[in-house]
């Protein structure tokens, strides 16, 4: 089982910038994708980006050229850059692991993950 903490939400203006950090504790070895998402109050949960131990990474379009994903394996610990955030970023932000290997196409999917963070809130005013 893996346990995963969120940090670094907050509340922030249009235009600026946050970085998300999540820490991986416990069994973390096959924790091959790692991933952010978010949920706002009455949507669904959508992937935001997701990496892979090796460095590959994906994001979803809405955030693409805003956001930068990273991992620190060593530290077992991945980031989320955003920069330039806009109002509809404000949003519960989740990290997740994926156990094993899961297709590219299916990286920013909620169902492919099975452990979860408790989340960290990002608000972004106008």
């Amino acid at each position: 089982q893996v346990q995963l903490v969120e940090s670094g939400g907050g509340s922030v203006q249009a235009g600026g910038s946050l970085r998300l950090s999540c820490t991986a504790s416990g069994y973390t070895g096959s924790s091959y994708v790692m991933a952010w998402f978010r949920q706002a109050p009455g949507k669904e949960r959508e992937g935001v980006a997701a990496a892979d131990r090796g460095g590959s990474t994906s994001s979803a379009d809405p955030v693409k050229g805003r956001v930068t994903i990273s991992r620190d394996n060593a530290k077992n610990t991945l980031y989320l850059q955003m920069n330039t955030l806009k109002p509809e970023d404000t949003a519960m932000y989740y990290c997740a692991a994926a156990y094993g290997v899961i297709t590219y196409s299916r990286w920013l999917l909620p169902g492919e993950y099975h452990n979860w963070g408790q989340g960290t809130q990002v608000t972004v005013s106008s």
